[in-house]
């Protein structure tokens, strides 16, 4: 198939680069990515994982399915307009946060503390979609999706907003590197610069998808009214979800085209770091109590300490329904820590939830 792309700066099939060989079959190689995520039994998972909300009873309220959906449809927008290759955009959107843990950042934090204690490594989110797809998914086998995607996944962080988003070029040995440094130096994960200018799209995607919807989100629960958001915004680029992309992925493309790198115009990146403070402030640092705090810590806790004594013990549902179908390879290339680690943070909400008060009723 002969890839006609509007960029010079796009990442093109044929520059495609995996860990392992595969066959090849008549989709292309990205695309085929976008296949391996979706069709996956972590990608299943995201449909009951928090965003923003967790033990929320409302359907409206946005959960990690929808979250990546939107990015995936943010990012491609603005990959066909600056004529980058879209499968590799797909692929890197729909798979950026396989590796997020029951209740959201919060659950993040708390699980962060759990990895510290029992295997001395830092765990972030992004690092561990990494994971996810290398070495968890596929019972253990991984998906085997290309280098460009893991490194587009690695690098997403959204929490981290930038002015101007360059690519940096890698080796696969770059790429491997850089995701053994985040397990064991604190900040490494905030020095991630993606490899190709789609990793570059998605990375800015994350934070465009979320910013407005989240506020969306926040009014329809009454935590904020749309009277609340800064008035300089509400009068310039209006309240709305739809108004707030617009105008951020408008800027970013007017700002971008034929370069290698992203940019956003000094107005809307002032923006867009004042909605960041304004959802920080308002939203993600006002929405639980200490008491829901508290009892995320202990589910967390409980239920992986109890997945690990019952891996020491040769028992347990961990045994039964999670490691059955998994690889000789993953059972003896991993601590009990490590697939207790996996298995917990691989949970939805509720079947986290659900084994918590299987395991107080004993």
């Amino acid at each position: 198939m002969q890839e006609i792309y509007q960029s010079s700066y796009a990442c093109l099939d044929n520059e495609a680069i995996r860990l392992e060989k595969i066959d090849s079959d008549n989709r292309s190689p990205f695309f085929r990515d976008v296949d391996k995520i979706v069709f996956s039994l972590p990608y299943s998972r995201y449909i009951d994982k928090t965003q923003v909300f967790s033990i929320i009873k409302n359907d409206h309220v946005t959960k990690r399915i929808h979250h990546v959906q939107m990015v995936s449809r943010v990012a491609r927008y603005i990959g066909r307009r600056l004529g980058l290759n879209e499968d590799l955009i797909e692929a890197a959107s729909l798979g950026h946060d396989l590796g997020h843990v029951p209740f959201g950042h919060e659950g993040e934090r708390i699980v962060n503390e759990i990895s510290l204690k029992y295997l001395n490594r830092y765990f972030n989110h992004n690092v561990h979609s990494v994971r996810t797809v290398m070495n968890v998914a596929n019972y253990g086998y991984g998906l085997n999706v290309t280098v460009q995607v893991l490194d587009a996944i690695l690098c997403h962080n959204g929490e981290l907003e930038c002015k101007e988003y360059a690519p940096k070029k890698k080796s696969i040995n770059d790429f491997l590197h850089e995701y053994e440094e985040t397990y064991v130096v604190k900040d490494k994960n905030k020095e991630l610069v993606p490899m190709t200018l789609e990793g570059c799209v998605v990375r800015v995607s994350d934070i465009i998808a979320y910013l407005g919807r989240d506020i969306e989100d926040a009014i329809r629960l009454g935590v904020i009214t749309y009277s609340d958001l800064p008035e300089n915004i509400r009068e310039f680029i209006g309240t709305s979800n739809a108004n707030i992309i617009d105008y951020l992925v408008n800027d970013l493309i007017s700002n971008s085209l034929n370069h290698n790198y992203l940019e956003f115009s000094e107005e809307a990146f002032s923006i867009l770091q004042e909605l960041k403070k304004y959802n920080y402030e308002h939203i993600y640092h006002a929405i639980h109590t200490k008491e829901e705090l508290d009892y995320f810590r202990k589910v967390l806790w409980t239920v992986y300490e109890a997945s690990l004594d019952d891996l020491k013990n040769n028992r347990g549902r961990i045994w039964n329904k999670y490691l059955t179908n998994f690889s000789l390879n993953y059972k003896k290339n991993n601590s009990y820590e490590q697939i207790a680690l996996d298995y917990v943070a691989g949970m939805t909400d509720d079947f986290l939830i659900s084994q918590y008060e299987s395991i107080v009723k004993k």
